[in-house]
This record gives C-alpha cells, sequence and structure tokens, in this order.
C-alpha cells in the first residue's frame, strides 16, 4: 500500500518533517522493510505561474529533502520507485540538468559520490537489521546504470565499523 506524505511551505519553508517522521518512527518499530517502495511525496510549494519549475529546482524543496536525507539515510528503499519517486529523490541531492530529448541528466562525479555514499550506508543499516542480502542495493544501483561487484560488500563486511 502506498503511503503518500503531503509536504507544503510551511514544513518546506521551515525544515519540518512532521509529514513523514511519525510513519517512519512506526516503521521503525516493527518491520520496516515490509513497507519497502511504498512512500510517495506530494508537494505543494508556491511557483510562479509564468514559469514553473520541476521540484528540485527549487533550494528551498531540495534543502528540506536534503535534512530528510541526513536523517533517514536509507529512505531511498522505502521510496515508490516505479512511480519515479526515487529518481526524483535523488535529484533533491545531486546537482542535475533536463534535456528535452534525454530527461534528467546528473552530474556525473556527484552521482558517484552519491551512489556509493548509498551502497555504504544501506549496507550498514540492512545488516544493522539482520538482513544479509545485497540485492535490495544492487537494485538501486541499477536503477541509476550502476552494476555493483560482490567484492564491494565483502569489503564492506571485512570492515563493519
Amino acid at each position: 500500500m502506498t503511503e503518500t506524505i503531503a509536504i507544503n511551505a510551511t514544513h518546506i519553508d521551515s525544515l519540518d518533517l512532521s509529514p513523514i517522521r511519525p510513519l517512519l518512527e512506526t516503521w521503525l518499530t516493527k518491520d520496516i522493510l515490509a513497507h519497502e517502495q511504498e512512500v510517495k511525496f506530494q508537494i505543494d510549494y508556491p511557483q510562479p505561474a509564468d514559469a514553473p519549475q520541476e521540484w528540485s529546482e527549487i533550494p528551498e524543496v531540495r534543502l528540506w529533502f536534503i535534512r530528510l536525507d541526513s536523517l533517514y539515510p536509507w529512505l531511498p528503499l522505502l521510496l515508490d520507485w516505479r512511480s519515479g519517486e526515487l529518481v526524483r529523490y535523488v535529484a533533491m541531492l545531486v546537482p542535475h540538468q533536463f534535456s528535452e530529448k534525454e530527461g534528467i541528466l546528473f552530474n556525473p562525479q556527484a552521482l558517484d559520490i552519491l551512489m556509493m555514499h548509498k551502497v555504504f550506508v544501506i549496507t550498514r543499516w540492512l545488516r544493522s537489521l539482520g538482513h544479509d542480502s545485497n540485492t535490495k542495493v544492487i537494485q538501486m544501483a541499477e536503477m541509476f546504470g550502476y552494476e555493483l561487484d560482490n567484492t564491494i560488500f565483502d569489503l564492506i563486511q571485512a570492515h563493519p565499523d
């Protein structure tokens, strides 16, 4: 079941995470991975009617998502990937451009850094929950064109600090 999180200008301008915090905190007390790919965001933020922008192009909206990611860095696993929520989320965190022909074009170096950070953070978090499978992290990376070799997970496992 998809959970839609509505955020508005008041939440965004005050960096208030209250629209999602109770849901995540409740899920954390249960089997949070049972809610994999269930979260979507509905953003309501004022824009000029004559020059609407993508949400990721509005600094205040991006900052709200950066704060969200700093507190819940494993959140990408809970986003509704099928509806494009993962790509939109990453666009909030990584510099990019839009192309009419090719769609969103991420800065390659910034995307590399974010993806490797997510591999480390999410793998460690999954291990802390007792999940040893790398499948979820591999699938997330594949969404952005990355093929992860098991060697990276062996290295992470060898140094679990």
